[in-house]
């Protein structure tokens, strides 16, 4: 018996991943764990619409709509039964999509109604989609390489507004597409077509037989294995957080998977090997958002879409770097606690939670512990975790939301780019007076990691709030940060730019004639939180 085939005798039972695509459950085995989703498609599936470009997740010419069973049918953002969300294929391992729909840009010709021919002739002919047909009106399509992903990431507004019944505003179309890049056609025929859409004869996605198939595979479980050379790899996705203990005890070396923003990284650019996975994104109880009697309650596994969503529900003027984090497919697909966990020292979440007091939940087996957030990071990429414990929340208590808070990034393109640096600042004040009762000031990209200028908020605590204690924690923030220099900027303007944050804060905050939300954001009128493809609230999250 040939080693690859004594290998595979060995997996007992084999078994598939299954998942809906292109009106049928299909059943996939003998590729490897960490195969993308996009390679799938293009490689073995032979659906050559869906592009690959960048390979990382940022230019979205591989974009696609992932369909799951909605908890609340009738919820907002659920369409027909189904919570359909855009992700970036090339980042996505095909196991992911166990137990779920898959949607490329050659599911909306079948959406379409077939016309006879005017002569009766016997063939048919397929109308385009309205997504399609509004692209076409609109020159909204150059060379074509983006255009099927911009047309999955509309097609994605189209249901959900039409499950509403509503359109969006250009605006909203804008930040919908801000992970969609065209570097020929331009924008403004894009968007064009994101309005057009809505005026022609509506084409609905069926949603029934997905929402049968997906019913039917809902209790079926992952626990997958093929082989690798001389060894079998195991991707394993357990359905409890009690499974969840247990297994990342009995493997503590195993990766760790959840939207696979940065892992899938690691395969595609790095290479890596990544060996047994445990995927944590079908653990329902992962993903818990909550208030509870004084914290606000995030699971590690809620995406960052819905996190970011019930934070700004909270603390609505958080909604700038809600908007600014990465793109919708990466919001959708990555997690914030896989943001925490990851301890990038740019990471976006971390400054946000450290400045609203965040405490971070571990796990193992049975044993939970919490600290607080800052405690949590040790050195550059170096954290409290210990063998076989993993981050199961963040926990944000009420008090620290009802603060004056405010979040700021600062990065070389606005929409979907990493940060230079990105701050979360909290102030409150003695009752009646300017006087600074708590301030907490946090910071990612200025160290190893992210963490609160202690030197800046010591000068400002117990001082009324004033031009000149905004000048003294200026001059303190250079004893807490030695920034470096990099691709993204250089030390020097890193600690100008810090500096200049804090006096923001104080014009935004201060006592006599403070500059409002509306004068300070890029959004005057703030449309987004309603928008269809961005829940309004953490209801039924």
């Amino acid at each position: 018996m040939s080693t690859d085939s004594s290998h595979r005798s060995q997996i007992q039972p084999i078994q598939p991943i299954r998942f809906f695509h292109r009106g049928k459950i299909v059943d996939v085995t003998g590729v490897h764990p960490t195969r993308s989703v996009l390679d799938w498609l293009r490689e073995d599936a032979r659906c050559t619409g869906t592009k690959e470009g960048c390979n990382e997740g940022d230019c979205g010419a591989c974009t696609v709509v992932i369909g799951e069973l909605a908890s609340d049918p009738h919820a907002p953002g659920a369409v027909g039964g189904l919570n359909l969300q855009t992700v970036n294929a090339c980042i996505q391992f095909l196991p992911t999509l166990h137990g779920k729909a898959l949607f490329t840009v050659e599911d909306l010709k079948g959406q379409c109604k077939i016309e006879k021919t005017a002569e009766k002739k016997p063939h048919a002919v397929h109308t385009l989609h309205p997504v399609q047909q509004a692209m076409v009106d609109c020159h909204g399509s150059q060379c074509g390489f983006c255009t099927p992903g911009f047309v999955m990431s509309l097609w994605s507004t189209y249901e959900h507004h039409q499950t509403e019944g509503t359109q969006p505003t250009r605006q909203q179309l804008a930040d919908d597409l801000s992970g969609n890049l065209c570097r020929c056609t331009g924008y403004r025929p894009i968007l064009d077509a994101g309005q057009r859409m809505f005026d022609l004869p509506a084409v609905r996605l069926d949603t029934q037989p997905v929402v049968a198939a997906l019913t039917a595979l809902q209790n079926d479980g992952l626990d997958y294995a093929a082989p690798l050379g001389a060894r079998i790899d195991h991707f394993h996705a357990p359905r409890t957080l009690a499974q969840l203990a247990a297994l990342r005890e009995q493997k503590p070396r195993a990766q760790l998977l959840a939207g696979s923003t940065d892992v899938g990284l690691w395969v595609n650019k790095q290479f890596r090997d990544l060996g047994d996975i445990i995927y944590v994104g079908d653990v329902a109880e992962m993903k818990t958002i909550e208030d509870r009697a004084d914290e606000l309650y995030i699971g590690a596994g809620a995406s960052l879409e819905s996190a970011f969503a019930a934070l700004v529900e909270r603390v609505p003027s958080l909604s700038d770097v809600w908007l600014r984090f990465a793109s919708p497919p990466i919001r959708h697909a990555g997690t914030m606690g896989g943001n925490v966990a990851n301890g990038s020292p740019i990471g976006d979440s971390p400054p946000v939670l450290m400045s609203l007091d965040a405490q971070i939940e571990l796990r193992r087996g049975d044993v939970v512990r919490r600290m607080p957030l800052p405690e949590f990071y040790l050195d550059y990429m170096k954290n409290q975790l210990q063998p076989g414990e993993f981050v199961q929340g963040m926990a944000v208590p009420h008090a620290a939301m009802r603060r004056q808070v405010r979040a700021y990034k600062i990065s070389k393109r606005f929409d979907c780019d990493i940060s230079a640096l990105c701050a979360g600042f909290a102030i409150e004040f003695e009752a009646g007076s300017d006087t600074v009762k708590a301030v907490r000031l946090a910071f990612g990209g200025m160290a190893a990691t992210v963490k609160r200028a202690a030197s800046a908020e010591a000068a400002i605590v117990g001082k009324p709030w004033t031009q000149a204690s905004v000048a003294t924690a200026k001059l303190a923030l250079a004893q807490d940060f030695k920034p470096l220099s990099d691709m993204r900027a250089s030390a020097d303007y890193r600690l100008l730019v810090a500096q200049n944050l804090i006096q923001r804060l104080w014009l935004e905050t201060r006592a006599d004639d403070a500059l409002s939300l509306e004068e300070t954001s890029v959004w005057s009128v703030m449309p987004h939180a309603t928008s269809a493809t961005t829940p309004a609230t953490a209801a039924g999250v």
